[in-house]
């Protein structure tokens, strides 16, 4: 966490609707970041760390949250709405794989002084919990076990991009893309 930051307790409301009693209930970072499925299964000691760090963000349908080949700061957990990420040339634009409540993407800001591959676009209203670059890598240094999770997970979005990619590839080709097993 940058110096002169200091956490207060944000809640928020229950993003699974009402009580019994009609009245919302209100919950942590913390609890949210423990049912998001990025995350499913960190012990609550670093889901504690992570809450500390994340902060909520929204974007409406059209915005671009990163373009490629700007330099990478922040990494994005899902929680409601969707995004498309998308290769762009000067003529056009592809979408090669859509996420949704429950993905995370941006992780070219896990690794050090790395500039974003694709471009990610609102493809409706949207809130995602945001962590910043700077504030995981003290994280990461001060915690191996967590970095060393948090980079096995980030790898397998690395994976599905590549195999998103591959698809639409291959559509475009007019050759059925291999399914991965």
């Amino acid at each position: 966490m940058r110096p002169g930051l200091r956490h207060q307790q944000q809640f928020y409301p229950d993003l699974l609707g009402k009580q019994a009693n009609g009245g919302k209930r209100q919950i942590t970072l913390y609890e949210i970041l423990k049912g998001h499925s990025f995350l499913a299964g960190l012990p609550e000691s670093q889901l504690a760390r992570l809450s500390l760090l994340a902060r909520e963000v929204s974007f409406q349908e059209g915005d671009v949250i990163l373009s490629a080949g700007q330099h990478s700061k922040h990494f994005y957990l899902l929680l409601s709405g969707s995004v498309c990420v998308e290769v762009c040339g000067r003529a056009y634009t592809i979408c090669v794989q859509a996420l949704g409540s429950g993905n995370a993407f941006g992780w070219s800001a896990l690794l050090d002084h790395h500039d974003t591959l694709f471009q990610v676009r609102a493809r409706e209203s949207y809130t995602a919990l945001r962590l910043d670059a700077e504030d995981l890598c003290t994280a990461f240094r001060q915690d191996a076990e967590l970095a060393a999770e948090i980079l096995r997970r980030a790898l397998n979005l690395v994976a599905g991009r590549v195999q998103a990619t591959e698809t639409k590839l291959a559509e475009f080709c007019g050759v059925r893309a291999l399914k991965k097993g």
